[in-house]
Parts: C-alpha cells; sequence; structure tokens
C-alpha cells in the first residue's frame, strides 16, 4: 500500500508540472490529458427558431479546434441540429439539408402539387379561417395552424443514417427536450424515433401540432427548458459548452398586435428558464452567444446569416474552448469511434402495414404508397409517401418506424393519426367585390364534407353560397376500388344569378335579370395523379330567366328551357398556388352535348377551354392565360346558354358581366412583382395586366363582335381571410373602373 501510495504522489506532483506548463502554453497548441484522463464535454443547445443556424457555425469552430463531443442535449431548433449531429451526419451536409428549412416549409405542411385534385378545388373558393370538424359536441377546432408534415421530412433526411430507438446507442449521446402540454412537465426524450423526438422539440404552441410520444401530448421545449445545462449535468457532462440563441424580449415600441402579444409571452416564459440556467454554469463550463441582431426566430431564409455569427462568436471564445482540444490523434480516432454505421438505406422491407386508422380503411392508405414489401428503404420515395397519404386531407399526423417482429422479419409501420375534428368538415367563406361605379357585391360560401362513409372513402359534400350569386350543390363522390382510380358521383345543383344587359354606349345598366339553373347529374370518373380528373357524365335540367330590377318582363325573353344531354369534362392543376402562381400550369376542357332525343328543348354542342400558366425569376412573375367558348355546330348557342366578359383582368375597365355574346376568344399576360418577402403570408405584389377579347354575337347584334381591350394595375396582398387587390382597369372605349376585391378575381 505504501508504495502504491508514493507511485500515486509522483503521478500527481507529474499531472501537476503538466498542467502549469499547459497554462503558460499558447492556446493554439493546448497541452490535453490523455482521452481516458479528460473531462466529459457535453454541448447544450438552445431553442430560438431561425437563429438555429448558429449552431452550425459553432459547430465549426468546435471541429477546427478538436473540441470533443461526449453527449448532446437539444431544445427546439438545437434539438435539429443536436440530432442530426449526433446521428452522424457530417457537419457539411447538414447545412445542406437544413437549406430545406425555410418559413413556407414551417408553415406549409405539403406543396399544393403534392395535394389531390379534390382538395385543390377548395383553393378557388375564399375560405376564412382553418377547417373545422363538426360532431356531436360541436365545433371542434385543429391544434395547430399547421401539423409539421414538410419538417418531419426535412428532420428525417437530418437523421437518415440512423435506425437505433436508444439515443444512447448513437454515435454522440443525444436527448432532446420537450413540455407536457397537459402538466406543464419537463419531458427528456431518450428513445423512440429522433426525427419525432426533435420535432416534438419544436412543436411551438398554436403553431405547430403537438406531438404524442409514450401517451403524452409534447410541445416546444423551450417553454420549460430553452438551455437545458441542468439535463446535461445529469447525463455526466463535467463541462458544458452551451450555446444560447434565445430570442431577446420585444421593446415596447415593437409590441402592436395580437400576434406581437402572443409572440412576447412565450419570450418571456422563455427568458425565464434561460436566466436560471445560466446560473447553473460554473468556470469551467464555457457560454457562446452569438449576435443575431435582428434574425427573427421565423427568419429561415436567413439561415446562413445565423451560422456566420455563431462561428465569430465561437472564435471570440477561443482561448477557453482550446483548454479542450485534443491532440490530432485522439481526436482522430474520437471521430472514428463516432463515425456511423450505415443506416436505413441498407434495410429491405419484408412487410409494410398501417396503425392508427380507425375510419379510413388502411388497404386505401397502402394502395396510395409507393413503398412496397420486397422493397429496400427509399427514405426519399417513402417520405413522398407519407406526404401523399397526409395531403387527403383524413389525417393529422403521418410518420413511420422500422423494426424487427419475429416470424415476419422488418416492418415498416405506417403511423396515420386520423384528424381529431374529423370525418366531418364545415368551412366558411366570404368573397367582396366594389367599383367606383358603386357596383358592389358578396357572397358568403360554406362547404360542409362528411368523409369516409363507407369502406372504400365515400364523401358527401355540401356547398351553399348566398349573396350576390346563390348557390347550393350537394355531389357523393364514391370510389369503386380502394385503389380509388375511378368513381362514380351523382349530384345536384341549383344556381340563382345576375344576368345585367348594359348599354355599350352609356356603359349603364339597363336591366338585371335572374338566370335561374337546376341540374341533376350522374358522373363517372378517374383521377389523373394529383394534378386532375377526367368525367362523363348525363344531365338533365331546367333553365328560366326571372324578373329582378327591369322594365321589360323575364317572360318577354322566352327563357324556360328544358336540358338534357351529356356532360364531358377534363381538369388540371399543376399551379404551385391558385392565388398567386409562380409556376406551374392549369386548364379545363368543358364539353356539353345537348340533344332533344334526350329530352332538352335545344340541340347544341357548347365547348369552353380555359388555360393559364405561370413563370418565374426572382421576385418577378409572367402570367398567361386564354378562354374560349362557343358552339361547336355550325349554328349559334341558344339564348340560356349565353356567355359573359367583363371585370377586373378579364377586361379589365369593363364592369363584371357588361359584355354578352355566344362566342368568346380571350387572353390575358400579367405580370407580378414581389414587393415582400414571403413569410407567414406568400406576400405583397405589385402588378399589371394586358388582356384582350372579343365576345361576338351580341345580345346588341353581330356588329358588336370587335376586339376589345383591357389593361390593369394593381396592388396585391395575401391574407388570412384571402387575396385582397386595390386596382384600376382601363379599357377601350372610355371604359374605365375602379376596383376593390378580396377573394380570386
Amino acid at each position: 500500500m505504501l508504495r502504491a501510495a508514493r507511485r500515486a504522489t509522483v503521478a500527481v506532483a507529474l499531472l501537476s508540472l503538466l498542467t502549469a506548463h499547459a497554462q503558460t502554453a499558447p492556446p493554439a497548441a493546448p497541452a490535453a490529458a490523455s482521452p481516458a484522463a479528460r473531462p466529459k464535454v457535453g454541448l447544450v443547445l438552445s431553442g430560438g427558431g431561425a437563429r438555429g443556424g448558429a449552431h452550425i457555425g459553432v459547430l465549426k469552430v468546435l471541429e477546427e479546434l478538436r473540441v470533443p463531443v461526449d453527449l448532446i442535449v437539444g431544445t427546439s431548433a438545437g434539438s435539429i441540429v443536436g440530432s442530426a449531429y449526433a446521428s452522424g451526419l457530417p457537419l457539411a451536409e447538414i447545412e445542406e439539408e437544413m437549406k430545406g428549412l425555410s418559413t413556407s416549409t414551417l408553415f406549409r405542411d405539403v406543396s399544393r402539387i403534392d395535394a389531390p385534385y379534390r382538395r385543390k378545388v377548395d383553393d378557388g373558393v375564399n375560405y376564412l379561417g382553418p377547417e373545422m370538424g363538426l360532431n356531436a359536441k360541436g365545433i371542434a377546432l385543429p391544434k395547430g395552424a399547421v401539423a409539421g408534415v414538410s419538417l418531419e421530412a426535412v428532420l428525417r433526411r437530418l437523421t437518415r443514417l440512423q435506425n437505433t430507438s436508444n439515443f444512447d446507442k448513437l454515435p454522440i449521446p443525444f436527448r432532446a427536450v420537450a413540455t407536457d402540454l397537459a402538466s406543464s412537465e419537463m419531458v427528456v426524450i431518450g428513445h423512440g424515433q429522433l426525427a419525432l423526438a426533435a420535432r416534438a422539440s419544436m412543436a411551438v404552441p398554436g403553431a405547430v401540432n403537438p406531438v404524442e410520444i409514450d401517451g403524452r401530448l409534447l410541445v416546444d421545449g423551450g417553454l420549460k427548458r430553452n438551455l437545458p445545462v441542468d439535463v446535461a449535468r445529469q447525463l455526466g457532462a463535467e463541462v458544458v459548452i452551451a450555446i444560447n440563441i434565445g430570442t431577446p424580449l420585444l421593446k415596447r415600441g415593437d409590441i402592436h398586435s395580437l400576434v406581437d402579444v402572443t409572440d412576447q409571452v412565450l419570450r418571456i416564459l422563455t427568458e425565464a428558464n434561460v436566466t436560471q440556467s445560466l446560473k447553473e454554469m460554473t468556470e469551467r463550463d464555457v457560454l457562446i452567444a452569438p449576435d443575431l441582431k435582428d434574425i427573427g426566430s421565423t427568419a429561415f431564409d436567413r439561415l446562413g446569416e445565423a451560422a456566420a455569427a455563431g462561428e465569430a462568436a465561437a472564435r471570440a471564445v477561443t482561448e477557453k474552448l482550446a483548454r479542450l482540444s485534443l491532440p490530432e490523434a485522439a481526436w482522430a480516432a474520437l471521430r472514428r469511434a463516432q463515425a456511423n454505421a450505415p443506416g436505413d438505406q441498407a434495410l429491405k422491407i419484408d412487410e409494410v402495414r398501417v396503425v392508427g386508422a380507425r375510419v379510413v380503411n388502411p388497404d386505401v392508405v397502402l394502395a396510395a404508397m409507393d413503398t412496397q414489401a420486397g422493397d429496400a428503404l427509399d427514405t426519399e420515395r417513402l417520405d413522398r409517401d407519407l406526404k401523399r397519404i397526409y395531403s387527403r386531407g383524413d389525417f393529422e399526423s403521418v410518420n413511420y418506424s422500422v423494426f424487427e417482429e419475429a416470424g415476419i422479419g422488418r416492418v415498416l409501420q405506417v403511423e396515420a393519426n386520423e384528424k381529431s375534428w374529423g370525418p366531418n368538415y364545415l368551412r366558411l367563406g366570404l368573397s367582396l367585390s366594389s367599383t367606383l361605379e358603386g357596383n358592389a357585391f358578396f357572397n358568403l360560401q360554406a362547404s360542409h364534407r362528411a368523409t369516409w362513409l363507407n369502406a372504400l372513402g365515400a364523401e358527401w359534400r355540401n356547398d351553399i353560397q348566398l349573396g350576390h350569386a346563390s348557390v347550393l350543390q350537394t355531389e357523393w363522390y364514391q370510389p369503386l376500388t380502394t385503389a380509388q382510380r375511378v368513381f362514380v358521383a351523382p349530384r345536384l345543383e341549383a344556381i340563382d344569378e345576375p344576368f345585367d344587359i348594359y348599354d355599350e354606349d352609356t356603359k349603364k345598366r339597363l336591366a338585371r335579370f335572374r338566370r335561374r339553373a337546376y341540374e341533376f347529374g350522374l358522373d363517372v370518373g378517374v383521377p389523373i395523379g394529383t394534378a386532375g380528373e377526367g368525367r362523363l357524365g348525363f344531365v338533365r335540367g331546367r333553365v328560366e330567366l326571372a324578373d329582378d330590377t327591369s322594365f321589360v318582363p323575364a317572360s318577354f325573353l322566352a327563357i324556360d328551357r328544358q336540358l338534357a344531354g351529356v356532360l364531358g369534362r377534363l381538369r388540371i392543376d399543376h399551379l404551385d398556388n391558385l392565388r398567386f402562381p409562380r409556376e406551374g400550369y392549369a386548364g379545363e376542357l368543358r364539353i356539353f352535348m345537348s340533344h332533344t332525343a334526350l329530352g332538352a328543348s335545344d340541340t347544341y354542342t357548347k365547348a369552353q377551354f380555359n388555360l393559364q400558366g405561370a413563370a418565374h425569376s426572382g421576385p418577378h412573375t409572367l402570367r398567361a392565360a386564354t378562354r374560349l367558348g362557343g358552339n361547336l355546330r355550325s349554328s349559334p348557342l341558344p339564348d340560356h346558354e349565353i356567355l359573359q366578359l367583363g371585370g377586373f383582368l378579364n377586361l379589365s375597365g369593363y364592369q363584371t358581366g357588361q359584355l354578352l355574346g355566344k362566342e368568346l376568344r380571350f387572353a390575358r399576360l400579367v405580370y407580378n412583382y414581389r414587393l415582400a418577402r414571403p413569410g407567414f403570408l406568400d406576400g405583397m405584389y405589385l402588378g399589371g395586366s394586358l388582356e384582350f377579347g372579343r365576345i361576338g354575337d351580341t345580345v346588341f347584334g353581330p356588329e358588336r363582335a370587335r376586339l376589345r381591350r383591357g389593361n390593369a394595375l394593381y396592388f396585391a396582398l395575401d391574407t388570412p381571410i384571402g387575396p385582397f387587390y386595390l386596382a384600376y382597369g382601363l379599357g377601350d372605349r372610355g371604359n374605365r373602373s375602379a376596383y376593390l376585391f378580396l377573394g380570386q378575381p
């Protein structure tokens, strides 16, 4: 024992000499203890939304200085970067993948192009607020503004190298911090799906749906521990490197709205627990607080600036960090030990199953997937599958896990959680229009959908509109197979809309009648991927003209006709945005063949065609559109099938529906300049248009069928209650008008 004690004394003396020497050596070449004797270093990454780009800059400096990281704890944005780095993804790849995080990624769950055509149709109605659910208890609302599906796809790519459910077995042990929404307790996540853990840690209440893990409903960890120093200590960290990127409190002059007040409340909660965490740091620890200036928590388009600020802040504390530096050989050995084995890409799937669906038929979900049993797991293809499933509109969240099961092999389990506010939905809408001449109108809209009325996915939809034009529509949409590649759709429709007649010389309205149509249809159709659908059906109905305000009675015009014929429709929609498209195209071809042999009053073939497209470069967008209509037979259309032209962006300067005729040719070119960067909204625009149209065989005689011109200049804003326009239109022959427009023109 005495001999051992002497050896220990000598060792301590030598260590003291080495330590003294290290303190006098330059910071660039610090002496370090052997890897076995060095302190355990824990990296703590705070939350801060888009300011989390600073974490990447700090990690870059840590690698340059050969500072070891033995464990990582992250909150919110810190959990994104932390989970990716802990999973073994190289820093350069993390930086590249983080470019996929943008404001639009966070606040839009799926690209509109990925949505099925039946959901795209809703964009043509100016709905107010979120989709609501109808159930026995009344009206139910979503738990968040967005579900975070696109964000989860980015997180899965960031953690793609891992398939372990134990975060201690990652190349670098990791913990994500979240908050239990029910109990307000801090939850430290150390197992499960790595991407889902990061997603739960940054589920901002009210903005992003909570995440359910182990029976707990979890939201952003910043509410309880935005800088979780104590969690790192509990995991054994002897030295903590803490990166604080928390968003500072708003100043009094910056608080102007309900959104600002809500934001400030969250900042207050976060600031309080960060202050406590900072008190827990010791002299051995290193605090890095990047100067992120005006980079907001939602400015994901400025991740590069945040990374640069993080790098600068880390270099400012190089001397402290250098004390933890490893020799090159020890550093290389550590990084080799933390290198990752091949992950999910090498897996072969033996079975695919769907869980969580109670109302939705799991076979329909499986039929919508490209990934099938026997395939190698392609995470990119699977992400597309999940987006396709989510975009159907039936699920609150969609995720997956991969595990081994005895007797089966490797199972890919799709976890599809149905909307808690479904399967019956209600949406409300409003559109407004007013002109300089005092022609104003509004429409109130309501839409009800009852979904999954049988195992094949039947849907009953009811739409009602009251106001300038009154519309009542009901349709039963019935897929015929689980693959849903063919459907039948019986429908009823009633329309009561104004039918105005103007004096072209004085530009004054002479009369207003009401055009009333009642129609029953039975369609057979096929979806065309997610881009559109084709339908062919039989139509039976009636159309009449009723009195409104006119010195001539409607009966004098003798419009009371029976409708009967075959209707064919082909519709395609590949636009990225219907309100303010920047790329893509959309179109519709509609042919109605009316014949007296089927019970109609007239025989004719009415054809209508419209096509629009958009292309952009930076803030500049060009949009082109054309519209055609007429009779494919030699005779003109009957009076009840008359076509209309006029109004904002439909020969601007003319009044809405001012021009009437039985043959229509129209083309439009629109230029948009985006004034504001996209954020919660798509942006703010200035625009102008060139419009040309010919509407032949008018009620005033064929000689009035001449080429007409219209132009418009406008300011437009995408708002939570729809697109808003202030515009001035100038047509030929002295037609001009100012417009105020809320809704889709």
